[in-house]
């Protein structure tokens, strides 16, 4: 009996442990890894915030103060407006503008801690992956919980939160992060398409224009980054100035660096927007575009600020900026042209219109993503002048759009006809031809294997010659042998004698031959068999041929003579 408990209770933990091992992890590590990064996020601002607040010799504030700022700090990353209420007017200021490198740190974060949670052990023995709902579930959660304990711990100092943006930002960004995430831990699976959507979206057309909205979207990016490197080149002296007005210290102009280079993917949409056209605005009312530039008076001395052009009409320096936006449509019309006719498969080539309409679906996720990227990048820093700053969404989407379709659908009908006829010369598509031969169908195949029925033809028309036929001849012919008339003296004879000869006891070479022999006047052997049924096409004689044929009986040898 006491071996058997060891046995039994050996059994027992073998078993739970077994259960353990292959019990999905649920909905606890997913809550773990969601507050694990925000607590990452929220760490990493505070240690920059402490460090700066260290080597600063004029510090305003302790310790708990500088927590305030970093909690503060990273709740704009997200989105959050901010506001100040001690100001030297009094009134509150807001602080809306959103450092993009900040929000960058967050939404990494956020995704990764959701793929983690959903990515399957490659172990084969290990534990089940988590189901993507509750993964989900789980991230956001606990991001969520460490958000809102350092949103209310920013509300007792300055500056504070809004709650209102606390209420939309945080779960927009943690819920957005980890929805991509827990799809790339799940394999990147293809969302089934919709069978109500039109034909040419299925399928990989989907994909070609979201990878070409991305590629345009990038080319415009990096080409506004360029544009502002430039400009920063340009007005150097300027950009130089800015650090000594701003502060003193060291520690000061390494915070003013720090801080310009967290605005440096703002300002680079900045001038993407000003390429488009539509530009962006210093100042509520002051706007600055290729035409013209109208950035607001008093300015404070940023470097940034310093790549502004200066105020005045646009000169065809301010014009070159249009490459940038030329730039991205080439771009997004070759990338659709190289799907559109593949040199693995050039069977399955697109049509033009259907090419023509990826490119329109390209440009429509394009305005979209630069819409939102430029409604993040700007923002209130204050009230009245200061009140708007960046560029404007609403205009910047749509302009990127435009582009995109006007230079776009020339590149791409254009790459799109030489890669055909490159593969054409190389032998992997047939030759075109000038004009399609359309299959007969099946009833027209059948109606034309059925014979026609063969309808009377119309009566010939005597030829111009013809109607003279009873005028002499110049050259004499041949005349055909007259026809053998009956002398009455023998058929006078044969009655008397009674001639009882049958036409059967003539020779058989005797009626043949009168039978071939032609009748004066009448039609030739081949002539009979070229003329047609009398039957199947009675014609009356013109009066032509009535002249030209003598009236003259073909005399039957066997019937009875004619009487004197």
């Amino acid at each position: 009996m006491a071996g058997v408990m060891p046995l039994t209770l050996r059994r027992m933990s073998s078993s739970l442990r077994s259960r353990m091992r292959d019990r999905s992890p649920g909905l606890g590590p997913a809550l773990a890894g969601g507050a694990l990064a925000a607590g990452l996020g929220l760490g990493a601002c505070a240690a920059l915030v402490m460090v700066l607040w260290v080597s600063s010799p004029y510090p305003d504030s302790g310790p708990g103060g500088a927590l305030h700022v970093a909690a503060a700090l990273w709740l704009l990353a997200h989105g959050v407006e901010l506001v100040r209420a001690e100001t030297l007017s009094g009134a509150p200021q807001p602080v809306g503008l959103t450092p993009l490198l900040l929000l960058a740190l967050p939404v990494w974060l956020v995704y990764r801690a959701a793929r983690d949670a959903t990515d399957a052990s490659d172990e084969p023995d290990g534990p089940p992956p988590v189901p993507a709902r509750t993964a989900w579930t789980g991230v956001v959660l606990g991001y969520l919980g460490v958000g809102a304990a350092a949103a209310l711990y920013a509300s007792g100092g300055e500056p504070r939160p809004e709650w209102t943006w606390v209420t939309v930002c945080l779960p927009l960004l943690a819920g957005g992060a980890a929805g991509v995430g827990v799809w790339a831990g799940a394999g990147r699976p293809h969302p089934p398409v919709s069978s109500r959507l039109p034909h040419w979206v299925r399928g990989d057309t989907l994909g070609t224009a979201a990878r070409a909205a991305g590629v345009a979207t990038a080319v415009l990016a990096g080409g506004g980054a360029l544009l502002l490197g430039a400009s920063l080149v340009w007005h150097g002296e300027t950009a130089r100035l800015a650090f000594t007005q701003l502060t003193q210290g060291w520690t000061g102009r390494l915070t003013v660096l720090l801080l310009a280079v967290t605005l440096v993917p703002n300002a680079a949409l900045w001038s993407a927007s000003y390429a488009l056209g539509p530009g962006f605005a210093l100042g509520a009312g002051h706007l600055v575009h290729p035409l013209a530039s109208d950035p607001a008076p008093l300015l404070p001395p940023f470097p940034l600020l310093a790549a502004v052009p200066d105020a005045g009409a646009g000169t065809p320096l301010n014009w070159a900026v249009a490459l940038v936006p030329v730039a991205a449509g080439v771009t997004a019309g070759w990338f659709v042209a190289a799907s559109a006719v593949r040199r693995a498969r050039p069977w399955l080539h697109w049509s033009a219109g259907r090419s023509i309409g990826v490119l329109a679906l390209a440009a429509l996720l394009c305005a979209l993503a630069l819409t939102l990227l430029a409604e993040l990048s700007g923002g209130p820093l204050g009230t009245s002048t200061l009140s708007r700053f960046g560029p404007l969404g609403w205009q910047t989407g749509p302009a990127a759009a435009l582009w995109l379709l006007l230079l776009g659908t020339p590149v791409t009908l254009m790459a799109r006809a030489w890669r055909l006829r490159g593969l054409r010369r190389g032998g992997a598509l047939p030759a075109r031809r000038g004009k399609k031969r359309t299959r007969p169908t099946a009833a027209k195949a059948s109606r034309a294997a059925e014979p026609s029925p063969q309808l009377p033809g119309p009566t010939p028309e005597p030829k111009r010659e013809d109607l003279y036929d009873f005028l002499e001849a110049d050259t004499p012919e041949p005349a055909a042998p007259a026809p053998r008339t009956p002398d009455r003296s023998e058929d006078g004879d044969r009655s008397e004698r009674g001639d009882r000869s049958e036409p059967g006891d003539r020779s058989e070479a005797e009626d043949r031959s009168e039978r071939e022999a032609p009748s004066p006047g009448g039609p030739t052997s081949s002539e009979r068999e070229e003329a047609p049924d009398p039957a199947a096409a009675p014609r009356t004689p013109e009066p032509a041929e009535a002249l030209s044929r003598a009236p003259e009986a073909d005399p039957d040898p066997a019937g009875p003579t004619p009487s004197a």
